[in-house]
């Protein structure tokens, strides 16, 4: 499956406008909505996003102030690649309470950072390091640890704007080891790198930074992955 990425401070006035024309008419499986650093309202676009585009309208929270009830479901991150205690649950003390009283989904993640090859933001805010590219062994023990904590979903991620995504090999390696759904994002610029995490066994692909600058690349991610998953 597909998921396209919007961060509210990147998708705004034409851009957000070409945005969702692209996605009335190429409909991806979720849309993901946040960032690591967010200024612009989360509210307003979530609104804005259900009354246009007929899909799941998924948080992706950077921290605990980008919660909204008005989402269908949140991935409730947890960044277990770090050692940053604010970010492992320091935040989820900061929501819990506002959370448990909403009717959304709640599901809760083991949000692994990856070595992208650059300096992103996601490293940058949380201040912790990314497990390197070559330490597959790594992130499969870290994976398993968030199945055993009774996680629901892993997420493997290399950053946005990640000069490389995450190694179809890591993937590969991380999947046949877990028993747990698995999400792969950071550094997708093509449909070839979207067939290359799929193949090495991704059940959902984030995409989100090539989309702000060309959005009309949706329809080709779209497209791709319908047929797919037909072929599987």
């Amino acid at each position: 499956m597909l998921a396209v990425l919007l961060d509210p401070d990147q998708c705004h006035g034409g851009v957000l406008a070409s945005t969702i024309a692209e996605l009335k008419s190429n409909t991806p499986d979720f849309i993901f909505v946040g960032g690591s650093h967010t200024v612009n309202s989360i509210d307003s676009l979530i609104d804005l996003l259900k009354d246009e585009v007929n899909t799941n309208i998924v948080l992706f929270p950077g921290n605990a102030s980008q919660f909204s009830p008005n989402a269908d479901a949140l991935l409730y991150l947890s960044l277990l690649s770090g050692r940053n205690a604010e970010f492992l649950i320091g935040q989820h003390v900061g929501s819990a309470v506002a959370i448990k009283k909403s009717d959304i989904e709640v599901i809760p993640t083991g949000y692994l950072l990856i070595d992208g090859g650059k300096l992103t933001s996601v490293e940058y805010i949380s201040n912790t390091r990314p497990i390197p590219r070559d330490k597959k062994e790594i992130a499969l023990s870290t994976a398993v640890a968030a199945e055993l904590l009774g996680m629901r979903l892993v997420y493997l991620e290399a950053g946005s704007g990640a000069n490389f995504p995450v190694p179809g090999d890591m993937i590969k390696y991380v999947k046949e080891g877990l028993s747990l759904p698995l999400i792969v994002g950071g550094g997708i610029r093509n449909v070839q790198q979207l067939k290359e995490a799929f193949d090495a066994g991704a059940d959902i692909v984030v995409v989100g930074n090539i989309f702000e600058t060309r959005p009309t690349k949706i329809e080709e991610f779209v497209t791709f992955t319908k047929e797919y998953t037909l072929e599987e």
